[in-house]
């Protein structure tokens, strides 16, 4: 049984409506589409409306009927708009560094639906005991808004103390490290530049 989030995640897809487009477009039925990919019609009716989620094996056999790639199923409609909405249940928070030890933040990605994204958008969270974090370089640009809560950023040896409403925008492929000023735990939105 898949989470919410995951059924969520899959559904944004759309890959049944997908396959009814492709089968109705060649004029085939469920049964005649069965009959060329080995499936049972219960199946590709279930697939179709959402109500089951191929695997990658069912869906190559699908997409090879229609004469497609697996990125029809996953890429963007073209003639729409690129939208993705991120729901505050739907994110996943992870810790930075992963381990046992105390995180150096927290951090929850606000737009991984979106493919090839040009920017990437986090809400973080520098907790009342966290530890400062190791320097890392990443990308070309990032972009930080305190929202409460203090935070001193060191860009190349050189410290920047970020109070509430305070932006900082910094070359991100030199060497950068934060660390929480205060007894307060820190929030803040960070932007990257990949």
């Amino acid at each position: 049984m898949l989470s919410e989030t995951l059924t969520n995640e899959l559904q944004r897809y759309a890959i049944g409506p997908r396959v009814r487009t492709l089968r109705l477009k060649k004029k085939l039925g469920l049964v005649q589409l069965g009959a060329h990919t080995g499936l049972s019609p219960a199946m590709l009716s279930k697939i179709e409306r959402g109500q089951l989620f191929p695997t990658l094996p069912t869906l190559v056999r699908i997409a090879m009927v229609f004469g497609v790639g697996l990125d029809h199923f996953f890429a963007p409609e073209k003639d729409k708009p690129l939208v993705a909405v991120v729901r505050k249940g739907e994110r996943i928070r992870l810790p930075v560094p992963a381990g046992d030890g105390p995180p150096a933040w927290l951090f929850e990605s606000l737009d991984y639906p979106v493919a090839d994204r040009r920017m990437e958008a986090f809400y973080a969270e520098f907790p009342a005991d966290a530890p400062p974090s190791e320097p890392h370089r990443h990308g070309s640009a990032e972009f930080i808004y305190v929202l409460s809560g203090r935070l001193s950023v060191d860009v190349d040896g050189e410290e920047s103390l970020l109070h509430p409403g305070d932006a900082m925008y910094f070359d991100s492929s030199v060497a950068h490290s934060y660390r929480r000023e205060g007894a307060m735990a820190c929030k803040a939105l960070v932007v990257t530049a990949p």
